[in-house]
């Protein structure tokens, strides 16, 4: 599922940690202690610890061990570190999150039924550091983070990718000299695409037929000038 999910697990002791899924390569990036999360427009959580691995932001409750948030770093359309007093008070590290829904089905039309449909809404969340000085790193290591887990290609945007190397120019170069035919008269060259076979023979006829019409004028004009000379 994506988007914010509600963390109900951790594993250690005290305050515990998130799982971590160490068999497809997760590990642990950063830990900030003291770090306050607030969802949408909701009043901030109280602090507790945010932790960064290699595929997720995981924030949990310092005082409630069965409160927690996470969301994948794929689900992070964006970040941003945000200073402006008018946006929010504290300095902090803004994020959109990509829940997979449609705009009017987002917070704000509806704040009943379970944790996990609520959150499915929640579009954006604030990190807020204790010790503001600590927002650029946790910028950075975001950006680090999101580059180990690039947005997957469809399939169908693999076929229009325009995004080549120089090897996959050069032999589309190749491909397209190859589908280019070059008339007699090298001035009017007839090119086709896509094996446009039509375009080629009716534009080489019209030359033909074009050739034929200014034989027949000169014919013509050598007749009559032959009549005027007798």
């Amino acid at each position: 599922m994506s988007g914010l999910k509600f963390v109900a697990e951790r594993t250690g002791d005290g305050a515990g940690q998130p799982f971590l899924d160490t068999d497809n390569g997760e590990e642990l990036m950063h830990v900030q202690p003291g770090t306050a999360v607030v969802l949408g427009s909701r009043p901030p959580e109280s602090p507790g610890t945010l932790y960064i691995t290699s595929k997720q932001v995981v924030w949990l409750s310092d005082t409630d061990r069965s409160k927690g948030y996470a969301v994948d770093f794929l689900s992070v359309s964006l970040h941003a570190v945000s200073r402006d007093p008018e946006a929010y008070r504290d300095p902090c590290l803004y994020a959109q999150i990509d829940n997979g829904v449609e705009d009017d089905e987002s917070e704000g039309s509806s704040d009943e039924g379970d944790v996990s449909s609520d959150l499915s809404r929640i579009t954006e969340l604030r990190l807020v550091p204790s010790d503001p000085n600590q927002v650029d790193t946790l910028f950075q290591i975001f950006c680090d983070c999101a580059e180990l887990n690039p947005e997957p290609i469809e399939e169908e945007e693999e076929e229009h990718n325009w995004i080549f190397s120089a090897d996959q120019l050069e032999n589309q170069e190749a491909e397209e000299d190859s589908e280019w035919m070059i008339s007699p008269d090298s001035t009017h060259p007839i090119g086709r695409s896509n094996g446009d076979h039509d375009l080629a023979h009716n534009v080489l006829q019209l030359q033909i037929n074009d050739q034929r019409f200014e034989d027949a004028e000169e014919m013509d004009s050598d007749t009559k000038n032959g009549h005027n000379h007798s």
